[in-house]
């Protein structure tokens, strides 16, 4: 009996994958090892120091940056969890109806769509705004994000909800529940792993947010990304080497939490 095809097994499969990882990781890798540089070279190693994360705890535009970075990523995340929890009980607890594609694809659409257009769009609508009402604050950078954050909520919160049992929830209405009280008894208890990972998701997306960011904001408006692309116009710097560090940890604990909620569970 002929063996099933598995493409571990094909000549070069290993030395391909090693030299994907390779390109993808070694980069980040001595970034981070760099970070930790002693002296201000970033090619010279001269000793293990923290100084540069030192100076960049004390850099008062850095967190000035960070303080603005977050407020604007948990604002945006808690609204696009809601939109996105709202249409994804939309689209999976109604009848199939015609025109359900075509939903599917509007909330979609900023994932297909590259995200210079979206920017470009979004700039446009709120010049326009600004020019109307004369205000300025951080609403628009807030609402840009969360326009673009809607989609990344809304895909594990809608996989969580398909993944339910509606006999639950069926069983609620036998006993004559209200729909609202068969949400808040049955359905959210059952779909908050969803709804964290959705929020966890648009919450990392709209902190790294870099090209929407800097064409929605206004002078002074930058955030920790926006700041690190001016200084890196200027010149690079250990500092930033510390700053992308912490960046990048704050990712992996983000994304490992958002893969341990949102996994299959038995």
């Amino acid at each position: 009996m002929a063996r099933p095809f598995d493409v571990r097994r094909q000549r070069g499969f290993t030395l391909i994958a090693a030299f994907c990882f390779a390109l993808l990781y070694l980069p980040i890798a001595v970034l981070v090892v760099y970070a930790f540089n002693a002296g201000p070279s970033l090619s010279r190693w001269e000793g293990v120091s923290l100084r540069w994360f030192v100076a960049a705890a004390n850099n008062a535009q850095v967190i000035e940056a960070s303080i603005r970075s977050l407020q604007i990523a948990v604002s945006a995340a808690v609204v696009a969890t809601a939109a996105a929890t709202l249409a994804a009980l939309a689209t999976t607890r109604t009848p199939p109806y015609r025109g359900l594609t075509t939903t599917y694809a509007a909330i979609n659409l900023p994932l297909m769509v590259p995200e210079i257009v979206t920017a470009v769009a979004l700039l446009i609508v709120f010049a326009r705004i600004k020019m109307a009402t004369g205000y300025t604050g951080l609403g628009y950078l807030i609402a840009a994000h969360t326009a673009f954050c809607i989609p990344f909520a809304y895909l594990p919160i809608r996989a969580r909800l398909e993944g339910m049992d509606l006999n639950l929830e069926r069983a609620a209405a036998d006993l004559y529940a209200t729909p609202l009280r068969t949400f808040r008894h049955v359905t959210l208890p059952l779909l908050w792993p969803g709804i964290l990972a959705g929020f966890m998701l648009a919450f990392v997306i709209s902190l790294d947010d870099v090209v929407i960011t800097e064409f929605v904001k206004s002078g002074g408006q930058d955030t920790l990304p926006t700041y690190m692309l001016g200084q890196l116009r200027r010149a690079i710097t250990p500092e930033m080497n510390a700053i992308s560090t912490v960046f990048l940890a704050l990712s992996i604990v983000v994304v490992t939490v958002f893969f341990l909620v949102s996994r299959k569970r038995d």
